[in-house]
């Protein structure tokens, strides 16, 4: 079992950076690949970033590669979601998740989920 709790989530102005934290209960954090979502007002949940347990790969929703870099602290059971540039259209709230393979895309395959952090950016 794994608990996840995402913080940092808050407001900010388009261009300003933010970071977003998960910190994960357990012993097997170094064992899974964790994931993180985002679901704006109306719209379905989407794959933002993936890091997966085993060296460390990452992969990137084309929307925010280049602007965010998902990375992870196995020593403090965190995975962080490092945002820059943001924009308006990052407007969402944040889900980190937990999954034992690595299919970084697939909502279905994350067995945990937090409870999401709201990020807003204004104009």
């Amino acid at each position: 079992q794994v608990q996840l709790v995402e913080s940092g989530g808050g407001l900010v102005q388009a261009g300003d950076s933010l970071r977003l934290s998960c910190a994960a209960s357990g012993r097997t954090f170094s064992s899974y690949s964790m994931g993180w979502f985002r679901q704006a007002p109306g719209k379905e949940r989407e794959f933002v970033a993936a890091i997966r347990w085993h060296f460390d790969s990452t992969y990137y929703a084309d929307s925010v590669k280049g602007r965010f870099t998902i990375s992870r602290d196995n020593a403090k059971n965190t995975v962080y979601l490092q945002m820059s540039s943001v924009k308006v259209e990052d407007t969402a709230v944040y889900y980190c998740a937990a999954q034992r393979s690595w299919f970084p895309t697939m909502s279905t395959q994350y067995a945990y989920w937090g409870q999401g952090t709201q990020v807003t950016v204004s104009s």
